[in-house]
């Protein structure tokens, strides 16, 4: 799950604030405190007991928790909200908050109309189970109760203030009302409803609870002004073509002459739609072939529609995303490493209140600071290297703010993998064959061995092609596994003596090699048990489980498997690897987003299509055989839905429509699907395919190719300082952050304290004068501090 959930909305807030601080308020702020050395002589003035300095220690412990998961720090901070906030942020709710978004989304695979059947051809679909009713209405409402305590939790934690700028929890209480209600009026009509609105708005959900989710939604709607003119001029190119299409596309007296009028060019409507499916290249060259066999003059206009809209107009759209959407998610980033350090700094403030001796005091103590960092909930490398930081300052006993900032630079840093030492031993003989043995050449014959096991393999399975499995002569084949195991066998156990238990679990490649040569080892004493050696059975079809052929296969699987150990050994290929892997692991919130941009077009889909396609009668049911095979009542255009067997995707049941919606983002043939709902409803089905067409394959599918470039290129640069070997051995764990260090700038401190002074719960003091006159009114409230 991502983290900063729970102010999302408001930090996207204090973001818009950060970035007004300009013109009079800004001047005007940072005028009243140029000097931050006299911030603590405002804050501390509360009477020093145990119970407050456990407070402050229980704040300071909270802010840096928020700096590490980049949360705002406005929320309540007496004993009691901190508690609940920590717990709220534990990993078991949060984990099962995440399970309950999970559980509601997937009921739309069991909710009617169901998805629990074998297959979604029209033709042979059974009838799917149904749930009884109450079922999934129970599930439903238990998640419902779940989001409302979520609700609950969030709007007391930051405070009814706050909760009225926060527009995504005032969305969240909108979503939230709306489902009840809907699932009451299900209820009521005994789940007999036609239309379920809740539906539509459950990934609402799954928005709501990520804020990284939220960003890149913020991101991508700032974007859309940017790339307005570009699409415009795209929306003019194909009305400009459509209409020159119809011009020299028109009707002719020789009906011969009117193929291309007939099929691509007979009205507006279907003009405007051959030309924007010919975008996407899809129909390309069918839409031409009728003009071009009578003239070949003809190919000139859509060569020059193709050339300026496909190559040139879309590419620039690709390249436009890239550039603006960079630079908005550069302020996202921006605005996570204020809130860092702006929780940073607010726990300095509160362990210098804790700490002072004076009220002129603005430093912590270095027992204090360790007493915190033992609480705090954080990954084990950077505790450590935090808590060694802080030990630099023991011997003077205190630290200042930029001492304090400093030792938490170290979670900005990357975390460099180090390997445990090699193990020692006292033989010479010893000491040799570890030489030997943990040398680079073993990886590399290692590798040579695992390609010549993949040839063989690939040669064995082109003798045997054309032979049935019964057939196939599996004693060469066994023997020539069992040899190969063995060798990785003993690779693995000599590296274990080399590198040592630690030191051979330390390298990745050295657990995936490991792995799978156990699993081979097993799999070939599985063979051998099953079979017991009797050649006479060898070719037995089934034995016990499965049968040897099956057993066989999966083996020769993991060895082809195994030979991705090369990847990390050949430098741009582990590169490309790499950038993959942290996609998968950075860029969560674009696969959210789309996962919400599917399912909201699903539900869509079954409202609008669903049992809109009716299967063929039993006896004109299409074959594969042969066009010659097909009843004679039935007559079908060649590359029409019906006569490609695109029966099976259909907007039925939520599964099959969201295959559907896959199939269109692809592009390929996506205008069948548009034609045959054309066709089956109305002209104004295609409006429905076309968004669904802009928002996957142009918006989406761009955004993600300017991601990949953005993470490819940071890779590429810090590559070049680095050998083969580095990348083995160091494990770069590439974050957005990490992409934009270079170019983030730093909060001041004035604009730090600035957001300080809009706490809404801390109700920090203008001057020392009204410190003191709110003392007597503020010292009773545990959730204040001075």
């Amino acid at each position: 799950m991502e983290t900063d959930r729970l102010l999302g909305g408001s930090v996207d807030a204090a973001s818009e604030d950060y970035g007004s601080y300009s013109g009079s308020e800004h001047a005007g702020t940072t005028g009243r405190r140029r000097k931050s050395h006299s911030v603590t002589e405002e804050y501390c003035t509360i009477e020093r007991g145990s119970e407050a300095n456990e407070l402050y220690v229980q704040q300071a412990v909270v802010f840096i928790e928020d700096a590490i998961q980049y949360r705002s720090i406005n929320h309540r901070v007496d004993a009691s909200s901190l508690c609940l906030y920590r717990w709220y942020y534990s990993r078991i709710c949060q984990w099962g908050l995440g399970l309950t978004i999970a559980v509601l989304l997937l009921l739309a695979f069991v909710e009617r109309p169901s998805s629990l059947s074998s297959t979604s051809d029209l033709r042979h679909r059974p009838p799917p189970w149904e749930p009884p009713c109450g079922l999934t209405e129970s599930i439903e409402i238990l998640c419902l109760f779940i989001f409302s305590l979520d609700l609950i939790v969030k709007s007391y934690l930051i405070g009814w203030d706050e909760f009225r700028k926060n527009k995504w929890l005032i969305g969240y209480t909108a979503v939230l009302s709306l489902s009840i209600i809907d699932w009451v009026l299900s209820v009521s009509m005994v789940c007999d409803e036609k239309l379920r609105v809740r539906r539509i708005v459950r990934p609402f959900f799954l928005l709501q609870n990520s804020s990284l989710m939220k960003k890149t939604l913020k991101c991508i709607k700032r974007t859309l002004p940017e790339i307005a003119s570009v699409i415009l001029l795209l929306a003019l190119h194909l009305a400009l073509f459509t209409m020159i299409g119809m011009l020299l596309f028109a009707k002719n007296e020789d009906p011969e002459k009117n193929g291309e009028w007939e099929v691509y060019f007979r009205n507006l409507t279907t003009s405007l739609t051959s030309m924007l499916v010919l975008l996407t290249t899809a129909n390309n060259p069918d839409v031409m072939i009728p003009a071009y066999s009578i003239n070949r003059a003809y190919s000139i206009f859509f060569f020059a529609f193709s050339i300026i809209g496909t190559y040139c107009l879309m590419n620039l759209l690709t390249a436009i995303i890239y550039n603006q959407f960079r630079g908005y998610l550069l302020m996202a980033v921006q605005t996570s490493i204020i809130r860092r350090r702006l929780g940073i700094r607010a726990a300095f403030q509160v362990l210098s209140c804790q700490g002072a001796q004076q009220a002129a005091e603005e430093r912590v103590q270095v027992d204090t600071v360790l007493d915190v960092m033992s609480r705090v909930k954080m990954k084990s490398y950077y505790r450590t290297a935090v808590v060694t930081e802080a030990q630099q300052y023991a011997e003077l006993g205190y630290m200042d703010l930029r001492q304090f900032s400093k030792i938490f630079d170290e979670l900005d840093k990357d975390r460099i993998k180090e390997h445990p030492p090699l193990p020692q031993y006292q033989s010479p003989l010893l000491q040799r064959l570890q030489d030997i043995f943990s040398h680079y050449y073993l990886t590399i014959f290692g590798n040579v061995v695992a390609l010549a096991n993949v040839i063989c393999i690939c040669t064995i399975l082109v003798l045997n092609s054309e032979k049935a499995t019964s057939q196939r002569d599996n004693i060469i084949l066994e023997i020539i596994n069992l040899c190969f195991i063995l060798y990785y066998l003993f690779e693995m156990s000599v590296k274990i003596f080399a590198f040592g238990w630690r030191g051979y679990l330390s390298y990745r490649n050295n657990i995936f090699d490991g792995f799978l040569t156990l699993l081979l080892l097993v799999l070939q004493i599985t063979i051998v048990a099953t079979y017991r050696l009797e050649f006479t059975e060898w070719t037995s079809p089934l034995r016990n489980v499965m049968s040897l052929w099956e057993m066989v296969r999966l083996v020769n699987m993991l060895i082809v498997f195994r030979f991705l150990r090369i990847i990390p050994n050949i430098k741009l290929m582990a590169l490309v690897a790499s950038t993959l892997l942290d996609l998968v692991k950075n860029l969560r919130a674009f696969a959210g987003i789309l996962v919400v941009v599917y399912y909201v077009f699903a539900v869509f889909g079954i409202w609008l299509f669903e049992g809109a396609i009716k299967p063929p009668p039993e006896s004109s049911v299409i074959t594969n055989t042969s066009m010659a095979n097909i009843s004679s009542n039935v007559s079908v255009q060649c590359g029409s839905y019906e006569q490609l067997e695109y029966w099976p995707n259909n907007f039925n049941d939520f599964a099959s429509s969201i295959i559907l919606l896959y199939d269109i983002m692809i592009v390929n043939n996506w205008h069948v699907f548009m034609e045959a709902y054309s066709r089956y409803t109305t002209e104004w089905s295609k409006v429905y395919f076309v968004c669904w067409w802009f928002t996957s394959s142009v918006m989406w599918v761009n955004l993600f190719v300017a991601l990949i470039l953005e993470n490819f290129t940071y890779k590429w640069d810090r590559s070049h300082s680095c050998s083969v070997t580095d990348v083995e051995k160091i494990r770069y764990q590439t974050s957005v952050q990490l992409i934009f260090r270079g170019q983030i700038e730093e909060p001041t401190e004035e604009e730090l304290i600035c957001q300080l002074h809009r706490h809404p719960h801390l109700h920090l003091q203008e001057s020392h004068t009204d410190t003191h006159t709110d003392t007597h009114t503020d010292t009773h409230t545990e959730n204040s501090m001075q």
